[in-house]
């Protein structure tokens, strides 16, 4: 439930996004844009879904890992800390795509795929050294849920990632990856188009 949570979550930020009008152009207007909460606000149910199922997951693993019993200072901590991770994260994965979607719409002159765009930031955002990779429209849930639950947990803080991960937006080739996007929806619309086919013939 969780993971599905996180999934619903990440959807919503990143639609609000991509469908709405607003863009930033620059990995500098995208660091203002942090500063502000008005889109978040519009997802305050969803992030305290997010964390009302995250932190009886995390006092399970506690009480696993360290402690006999979880003392309930540490109960109130960390879902304050689950909290605020969460909404600085969706406040991140927001702000990426934004700049995500400017890129993509400029190189291609198109509106921006959501599901590309989604794929891209994620990707970004957990990895901002790697080049985003497209063999799968996988969006990888589990690995964020579990870089928010441990970076709230923990006290970890996420402007220097969200930095990197901003500047490598702008270098990415946006063209190219749209391209390798759209090759990739053509031959898997082709695949299920024959296999569909060859079942009404036979």
């Amino acid at each position: 439930m969780l993971i599905r949570a996180v999934s619903d979550l990440v959807d919503k930020a990143v639609d609000q996004v991509v469908l709405g009008d607003d863009r930033v152009g620059s990995a500098a207007e995208a660091r203002q844009l942090l500063k502000r909460d008005e889109r978040v606000e519009a997802l305050t149910g969803e992030i305290q879904r997010v964390v009302a199922l995250a932190v009886p997951v995390l006092r399970r693993l506690a009480r696993g890992a360290r402690f006999a019993r979880v003392p309930w200072v540490f109960v109130a901590t960390t879902t304050l800390s689950i909290g605020v991770a969460v909404r600085s994260g969706v406040k991140e994965i927001q702000t990426l795509s934004s700049l995500v979607a400017y890129r993509l719409e400029r190189a291609t002159g198109a509106p921006a795929d959501p599901a590309l765009v989604k794929k891209l930031a994620v990707d970004l955002y957990l990895h901002p050294r790697r080049a985003p990779n497209l063999d799968n429209d996988r969006v990888r849930i589990v690995r964020l849920t579990r870089k928010w639950l441990l970076g709230g947990a923990f006290g970890r803080k996420t402007e220097r990632r969200a930095s990197r991960a901003l500047e490598a937006a702008e270098r990415i080739d946006v063209a190219a990856l749209a391209a390798e996007w759209d090759n990739a929806r053509r031959d898997k619309t082709g695949r299920r188009n024959r296999v569909a086919g060859s079942g009404s013939s036979g």
